[in-house]
């Protein structure tokens, strides 16, 4: 014992005796050379240590990088091998729905790249574990497979067993008699159990744990939008039988009495406007019962008419000061407005290739104007409704009280196409199609295509060419080359034309146009009776179309592809005789109209309806009635746009021999609910009832006794339902359709799946 303590001893006193002469490191990656020599504590020429040796190695296990280090002495060089942390290439989730890389970074705090740490590895089980007990899954167990790649990276894959849900058997609501139980279930999350729960619409009673904290809150809100300001809702009594994986919940409610609106008081710092200018805005009235839902939304109305008065950084303190002993509240509206803000300067990014001046002009502030919070809000949705952009934001960056800058970031979308290839068409059948197009070609803003097509009963082509602000002006223009050909089932027709637009945008939301078209149309293969050819002669006669269409359209939608809020609406007059052997005046009008119901029901749902009326005008009683109105001018139902679930053009009043000869009058109509079904890929389901009908014409073709006898009046209704998978796709807005008529009759031509490529939703 005493030799090994000398020796010991000895050893310790060789080593401060030496001189580190270099120092070396082996394996290392992550930390770069400088870095490490600092973080040794001594450099080179000083003695050698080992207590500084040690503390250099602690100083290095600090960094979080390694797993092991040693270090080596050989003549005065030192060498610290060290043994780094592998790099995560791959974190994977499975048995819990959609999982995108985002979640994981947010969630489990990991991320690829980083380094292998089993610490972070079980905090991130942990954090998942707690995430899905937070939706009322009770038991989950999460496991988690590591595995070594060939390239020395890890991939992890958590694989979550969900355990049981528990299940909400019965609510009660002791001291309530203002509601009923059902009125809570469209503001509450956790709900008593329906029979057939699992159905679209029908509550399943599964227990949502962080709601729980919350319900409260809801409930006691919805007696606040009927004027009950002292009402109280006390934290729900939870019974559950873990053995059966049910629950029973107990509220207690104290409802307390109805408040009425004594008095709306305007209180402000400075005057910068006139009281009842704000009044006129304020839509709680006096003498009615308070809702809070309400005055929130008053209280951000009076921010916005005075932000847009300059303001921008205006305070609205709303109040409230009631009278318990006679239940009336007073609502006090406390206004300091700040400073007035002028824009120093308009700041761009994210465009890699949509040029400035086409983003700029979207955006209607500009360096020098006075701020307005109406004037952003719209700038963002005019950005997001020319669909250059996947998403928008528009910050602003205070410089001092009186100037700010506005950052625009924008993130772009695909607006080109280069498509080659075929497919299966509801109307067309097979077919083969080739298309180059782009909505903003060089970023310019200036949207040109080209597209070929052919199918079994279609050949199209066409070159269009159009520009909705030329020169940056508030002017637009467009022009297009097509030539088509249809196989109709009762006639086949070939039509070349050719158009030319100007428009001109009138306020921020509504545009005006006038379009001119001409057009040569020919018909062939007309299903016909050598008894009949009076009659083929009226419907079918070849005709030229010199038409002046003008047109007014407004649209105040956020987003060009899924808008959530906002109406589309447009009204065209189209004039054929200009020339030309037809003679006619065609009015179509459609309108759109879309609602977010997220607030409302705590998910990106959202309401459409959309409906389009139409009608023809033209001389019935004059010597040219036969050949004023072509056949192929008038209105046909079915298809996309117009009545799903039929195929395109079948639904039609017909003449004596069963053929398809259009219809004078058209009203279609849908309404859609619009939800995510997948929204890391840009996909979503959409459930709709369609409704159409069609009026014919009569005896309206003039006095030929051989004709009226082969034409009839008829009114053609048809509704259907269905579901629409809607997809973003790199390709464009890409939809699946399958649908299923309600009340088709015999000989009608039913379509179960149809598809578009291009269009909007």
């Amino acid at each position: 014992m005493r030799f090994l303590f000398l020796t010991l001893v000895l050893s310790v006193i060789l080593l401060q005796a030496k001189i580190v002469n270099d120092i070396q490191f082996d394996g290392l990656v992550h930390l770069s050379h400088p870095v490490a020599l600092e973080s040794l504590g001594f450099e080179v020429g000083d003695r050698l240590s080992e207590k500084k040796i040690d503390q250099s190695i602690k100083r290095f296990f600090k960094f979080g990088y390694f797993t092991d280090i040693y270090v080596s002495e050989e003549n005065g060089v030192l060498i610290y091998h060290f043994a780094e942390k592998s790099i995560i290439s791959r974190i994977d989730v499975q048995g819990y729905g959609d999982f995108s890389e985002e979640d994981s970074i947010q969630l489990l705090n990991l991320k690829k790249g980083t380094l292998y740490d089993k610490k972070k590895l079980q905090k991130a089980k942990k954090r998942l574990i707690e995430v899905v007990a937070q939706e009322g899954y009770i038991d989950t167990i999460v496991e988690v497979e590591v595995t070594t790649l060939d390239n020395g990276s890890i991939s992890l894959v958590f694989k979550v067993k969900k355990g049981e849900n528990i299940i909400i058997e019965k609510m009660s609501f002791e001291g309530m008699t203002v509601f009923e139980p059902e009125d809570f279930n469209e503001v509450i999350a956790n709900k008593e159990h329906q029979w057939m729960g699992w159905f679209w619409g029908r509550n399943d009673g599964e227990m949502k744990l962080t709601d729980l904290q919350y319900d409260p809150l809801r409930m006691r809100d919805l007696y606040m939008q009927h004027g009950y300001l002292d009402s109280k809702i006390d934290d729900p009594f939870v019974r559950v039988d873990f053995s059966q994986y049910v629950a029973n919940m107990a509220y207690t409610v104290h409802e307390g009495e109805e408040y009425t609106v004594n008095d709306i008081v305007l209180e402000q710092e400075v005057n910068v406007i006139e009281n009842e200018v704000i009044r006129e805005v304020i839509q709680l009235q006096v003498n009615q019962a308070f809702n809070i839902k309400t005055f929130r939304e008053d209280s951000d109305r009076v921010k916005t008419i005075i932000a847009n008065l300059g303001y921008a950084y205006v305070k609205v303190s709303p109040d409230l000061r009631k009278n318990k002993e006679n239940h009336t509240v007073d609502v006090i509206y406390k206004i300091r407005p700040g400073k007035k803000v002028f824009i120093r300067d308009v700041l761009i990014s994210g465009n890699t290739r949509t040029l400035d001046r086409i983003t700029r002009r979207e955006i209607y502030l500009a360096p020098g104007d006075l701020y307005s919070l109406t004037d952003i809000r719209d700038s963002r949705n005019s950005l997001q409704r020319t669909g250059y952009f996947e998403s928008t934001t528009i910050e602003e960056q205070r410089i001092d009280e009186n100037t700010m800058d506005l950052i625009v970031k924008v993130k772009e979308t695909q607006t080109g196409n280069i498509q080659l290839g075929g497919g299966y068409g509801s109307f067309g059948g097979i077919l083969l199609s080739a298309s180059i197009s782009d909505r903003n070609i060089f970023g310019s803003g200036i949207n040109m295509g080209f597209s070929t097509e052919t199918s079994e009963r279609t050949k199209s082509f066409s070159i269009n060419v159009s520009n909705q602000r030329l020169n940056d002006s508030d002017f637009s223009g467009s022009s297009s080359v097509y030539i088509n050909e249809t196989i109709f089932t009762d006639y086949t027709i070939a039509t070349k034309g050719i158009g030319l637009g100007l428009g001109r945008r009138l306020t921020r939301f509504l545009s005006g146009s006038l379009n001119y078209t001409y057009a040569a149309s020919a018909y062939s293969d007309i299903a016909s009776d050598t008894n009949l050819t009076n009659v083929d002669q009226i419907l079918f006669e070849d005709y030229e179309k010199s038409a002046v269409t003008i047109g007014v359209s407004f649209n105040n939608t956020d987003d060009f592809y899924v808008p959530r809020n906002g109406i589309v609406a447009r009204a065209s007059l189209e004039y054929a005789g200009l020339g030309g052997t037809s003679e006619f005046i065609k009015s179509n009008n459609t309108f759109k109209i879309y609602k977010g119901l997220e607030e409302y029901v705590g998910f990106d749902l959202i309401l459409r309806y959309k409906t389009r009326i139409s009608h023809i005008f033209y001389d019935d009683q004059s010597k040219n009635a036969r050949t004023n109105l072509p056949t192929a001018e008038r209105f046909y139902m079915g298809g996309v746009g117009s009545l799903r679930g039929y195929e395109s053009y079948s639904l039609s009043p017909r003449d004596g021999l069963g053929r398809r000869i259009g219809g004078r009058t058209m009203f279609t109509n849908a309404f859609e609910l619009n939800f995510p079904l997948l929204p890391s890929a840009k996909l979503r389901l959409s459930a709709f009832y369609d409704y159409g009908w069609l009026r014919g014409y009569g005896q309206n073709l003039g006095d030929d006794p051989t004709v009226v006898s082969s034409y009839f009046e008829d009114k053609i209704a048809r509704s259907s339902y269905g579901l629409a998978v809607e997809w973003h796709s790199p390709m464009g807005p890409i939809q699946l359709i399958f649908s299923d008529p309600v009340d088709a009759q015999p000989g009608d031509r039913t379509a179960s799946f149809e598809f578009t490529i291009g269009q909007n939703f």
